[in-house]
């Protein structure tokens, strides 16, 4: 049997099947379970891995199971310098003859298609294979793993390391810097309702996670995100102004009914952010565009002899109440 040693850095060479492939390991122990940490070549690791059943092609399991889009994207990013350090965490088949050998400190194993079950990681490693650049990918494999030991490792992977919250990726990526220029504009102005002591949302927002009875970036972002070209060339601090006098109204007149806690529901803060542009023009033609408390409170107020359970306990999806919102204010326009 040939032995090839793989240790150069970003070595794209496929080996044959059966070629016997060694690496140096480490050995860790969590409790009853063990397992190898290594590096090992992206193209090699993409060439002896699989994700459904020794049934059918890997690249042709990988195309059936995953998302092509995302594991381009993850190509792309590679291929532009990107780095992407989590392990790759696979299952050693019965197959590949996978054991530890000198002492404990190299690892060794039969290349085929089928020498490692994918347990964590398959887009990653779908992505490398489609990547013009080689460079070494961290592992974590498991070995003699039964069927069910594989299935259950899946499950655990998938259900107990749960992503990172959508509100604290956004403040991540502000902090990085790496929003585009919507994503900036929106974190200027929630950080301004979140931090002014002016602000009509002010305590009734949550920078960094989910918060029951607060508004979080990514409800804000939703509703704001579709008015923002209604702004086009204003500072971040003249969309706050507006958008800032809009709650105040919105806010004196859900504490008038006693449900000012309704702006935190999710339907009812995306319903008036619908109504927004409605709003704005009626403020304009009726007050020369000056958009004040006063202003925008006299232009809303109709919508506010709905039933208070209407904005507490909102039954109707938000483009259905956003509909009301416009035939109430509609209601009240005489010649």
């Amino acid at each position: 049997m040939a032995i090839k040693i793989l240790k150069t850095e970003g070595i794209d060479e496929i080996p044959d099947d059966g070629d016997e492939l060694r690496f140096s390991i480490s050995l860790v122990k969590q409790g009853e379970h063990r397992f190898f940490t290594f590096s090992m070549p992206s193209k090699v690791l993409a060439a002896c891995s699989f994700t459904t059943t020794k049934d059918e092609d890997p690249i042709a399991g990988f195309q059936r199971v995953l998302d092509v889009h995302r594991a381009q994207e993850i190509a792309d990013y590679i291929d532009l310098g990107g780095t992407i350090p989590n392990s790759i965490v696979l299952s050693a088949q019965p197959g590949s003859g996978f054991r530890s050998i000198g002492g404990g400190k190299t690892a060794a194993f039969k290349f085929s298609p089928y020498s490692f079950l994918i347990l964590d990681g398959q887009h990653r490693v779908y992505g490398f294979s489609k990547a013009r650049t080689a460079f070494r990918v961290p592992v974590v494999v498991y070995e003699s793993l039964t069927r069910e030991q594989e299935a259950r490792l899946f499950i655990d992977i998938n259900t107990k390391q749960k992503p990172v919250p959508r509100e604290l990726l956004l403040a991540i990526k502000s902090l990085a810097r790496t929003e585009d220029d919507v994503e900036a504009q929106l974190g200027q102005v929630f950080d301004l309702f979140n931090q002014d002591a002016k602000s009509a949302l002010l305590s009734r927002t949550s920078s960094i996670r989910a918060e029951s009875g607060k508004i979080n970036r990514v409800t804000f972002n939703a509703g704001l995100r579709q008015h923002l070209h209604l702004f086009e060339g204003k500072a971040v601090k003249e969309i706050y102004d507006v958008w800032n006098a809009y709650f105040h109204a919105i806010m004196s007149n859900l504490r008038g009914k006693k449900v000012e806690r309704a702006i935190a529901n999710k339907v009812v803060f995306r319903a008036f952010c619908e109504v927004f542009p409605d709003v704005i023009q009626r403020v304009g033609d009726r007050y020369k565009r000056k958009y004040t408390i006063e202003n925008f409170s006299a232009v809303i107020s109709p919508i506010f002899d709905m039933p208070s359970t209407s904005f507490s306990s909102p039954r109707a999806k938000q483009s259905s109440i956003a509909e009301d919102y416009r035939k109430r204010m509609k209601a009240t326009i005489s010649i």
